[in-house]
């Protein structure tokens, strides 16, 4: 049974590593930064698969969890995060290596969003996944209609600091 949870585990965070490796990039500034908190994130899936019960989709959840983390850690630590040893955990991910080269549009986009506060990112980040409303306000844990609203505000406020 134990086994048949790992293997499930690791056949979705696979799947879906570029999610969790793209809220790294939106939470860290460097690459160091980004291993560590890809690796914390991992863990914490890994803590809380057991309690999945597949209301949502993975890809749903995951965004949930790897979110939370990293806006918990990156309070926490006052932008230096924190990360355990996960040597002891019998499963092994075979992690692609993310390509951080970028054109300089998406520099500046990534610069920009680094200037909006963690909430805003979050719902940023969701909406450039084409996520709808519903599966934000699901994700964030807020109203369909908080979440329309946010977003207009968040757009705003992008607006302004791309186009002083």
């Amino acid at each position: 049974m134990k086994k048949e949870l790992e293997h499930s585990f690791v056949q979705q965070l696979e799947k879906n590593q570029n999610i969790v490796h793209k809220i790294c990039r939106l939470y860290t500034h460097d690459k160091e930064s980004h291993n560590d908190l890809f690796q914390e994130i991992t863990i914490q899936l890994w803590r809380a698969y057991p309690k999945f019960r597949g209301d949502s989709k993975f890809s749903t959840w995951m965004y949930r969890v790897a979110l939370n983390t990293a806006i918990t850690l990156y309070r926490k630590s006052e932008r230096r995060i924190q990360t355990q040893d996960y040597e002891n955990i019998s499963f092994k991910i075979q992690v692609e290596e993310y390509d951080d080269t970028t054109d300089q549009q998406l520099e500046l986009m990534y610069a920009a969003l680094k200037e909006l506060n963690d909430i805003d990112k979050a719902l940023v980040f969701l909406y450039l996944e084409d996520k709808s409303y519903k599966e934000i306000s699901q994700t964030l844990g807020i109203s369909e209609i908080n979440a329309r609203v946010k977003m207009n505000r968040a757009k705003e406020k992008l607006r302004r600091i791309l186009n002083p």
